[in-house]
């Protein structure tokens, strides 16, 4: 008979201790005097206390001999390496945990351009913490990027390897990127990190165990279209304002960091009111179902396009997931809005040096009409600025742009590939100076190329 007592933290062990195993009738505490003197053990993990193992015989039987004494010292030693596992297991998991909540985002939204709603779960205890992540990052033009992915793995490794994976979408969305480039770049960032890591064979860097999915979309408000590129990863569920639901056909790409695919782009129309629905694997398929299978049932449970999107995702894991969870389930919902043609402004502006003058006279009426007299100068400074550099350099069709949304957007879009340079001229020079004014008078400024030459962009808070 054994009575186990572990220290404060460890797992199992009965501290009441068992007489017998002939039946849970002779389960009770043990009477000192109807038993012969015990052999306690120490359970240790090096230098570490994990309890002590005390074994037990009733008197009505042989008392310990030397070989128990030796079978009992064995057991010590084989329960003490299970019970430093179970701690190691436990606090790993515990830093798994902490360290992917401190990387996934607080909250998400997607300003004007879209309403929100999104569900993330971590894998039971059994299967350890993976590296999904969602996100949703502002882009210049009112636009908005939707990001989902998926880092094979599970651990403190898959963890990191996520935290990092959502640095290089953030920085590199900045960049304005198309998302085929976006993720191609991301292909050769995870290709680089898995070479500096190649030497390494403990599995707990980045890469370790990488295989990673991607999936980047832009939706525009403006233009009521919705960008999408994957890197193997589950094609999105798209709910039509009318409630038809469907999967689109998007080329699928290749893991991230195999460079073995190009990745493409799609195009498609996204009418206001569209849904559109991203998410892991984890989400819609288990040893119970297929991926076929759960993505259809995704299909019919988002089949109301109108019900409120935090009902929808209670819906959806409610039905989706069953307990205990062997991967990571994460579900991103955007619900996508347009902007009233009342807050978008276009014009043709002929390429002219004369028409820089209508060009600002243009734009202030239009500053008139929604009532943003404060930002006449700064808006007349930008718009002289960015046309004529576009009318100097740049090529036809140009165009000038306004949008009023949580910031007051100044678009020059033209048809020349080649980017403008921020320049600190010196106090000497005549020239030289126009986009350093343009960026002080602004919040922030950039440029992204388009399919048909290139668009500058500078935003101003609202008064």
């Amino acid at each position: 008979d054994v009575e186990g007592r572990e220290h404060a933290g460890a797992a199992g062990g009965d501290a009441e201790g068992r007489e017998d195993a002939d039946g849970p009738e002779h389960a009770g505490p043990v009477d000192e005097d109807a038993c012969h003197p015990p052999i306690t053990v120490p359970l240790c993990a090096g230098a570490v206390s994990l309890g002590l193992v005390t074994f037990r015989r009733r008197r009505d039987r042989d008392p310990f001999t030397p070989e128990d004494l030796a079978f009992a010292e064995e057991f010590a030693v084989h329960g003490s390496a299970a019970l430093a596992a179970a701690h190691r297991f436990a606090q790993e998991r515990r830093i798994s945990l902490s360290l992917q909540r401190s990387l996934l985002p607080g909250r998400l939204g997607g300003d004007e351009a879209a309403e929100i709603a999104w569900r993330y779960f971590p894998a039971s205890q059994e299967a350890g913490v993976g590296g999904d992540w969602v996100d949703v990052i502002p882009l210049s033009g009112a636009r908005v990027a939707l990001v989902v992915g998926d880092v094979v793995g599970h651990g403190v490794g898959a963890a990191a390897a996520m935290g990092r994976l959502r640095a290089a979408v953030h920085t590199l969305a900045a960049m304005d990127l198309p998302p085929d480039e976006l993720l191609a770049h991301l292909d050769d960032f995870v290709t680089r990190i898995r070479a500096e890591q190649s030497c390494g064979t403990d599995g707990t860097g980045l890469m370790g165990t990488l295989g990673a999915s991607c999936m980047y979309a832009v939706y525009d408000p403006v233009d009521r279209t919705c960008t999408l590129a994957r890197a193997a990863h589950p094609a999105p569920v798209i709910v039509r304002p009318d409630g038809t639901a469907f999967v689109p056909d998007l080329p699928a790409g290749s893991p991230l960091g195999t460079g073995s695919v190009p990745f493409e782009a799609v195009e498609m129309d996204c009418p206001d009111g569209s849904l559109v629905a991203f998410f892991t694997d984890g989400l819609v398929e288990d040893r119970h179902k297929d991926m076929e299978e759960g993505v259809a049932r995704l299909c019919a449970l988002l089949g109301d396009p109108g019900a409120p999107l935090e009902r929808l995702c209670d819906d959806a894991v409610d039905a989706l997931l069953s307990r205990p969870l062997h991967d990571d389930a994460a579900l991103l919902l955007a619900r996508t809005t347009s902007f009233p043609d009342s807050d978008v402004a276009v014009w043709e502006i002929p390429g002219d040096p004369a028409a820089v003058r209508e060009a600002r006279a243009l734009a202030n009426r239009q500053l008139d009409a929604w009532g943003l007299d404060d930002l006449r100068f700064a808006t007349e400074l930008i718009v002289s600025e960015l046309v004529t550099n576009a009318i100097r350099y740049g090529t036809a069709p140009i165009r000038l742009r306004l949008i009023r949304h949580h910031v007051l957007t100044c678009e020059v879009l033209d048809g020349s590939s080649t980017s403008p340079r921020l320049r600190h001229a010196r106090t000497t020079d005549e020239g030289g100076r126009g986009l350093f004014l343009v960026a002080q008078a602004s919040q922030r400024w950039g440029y992204r190329y388009t399919g048909s030459g290139k668009s500058i962009w500078v935003e101003q808070e609202l008064p």
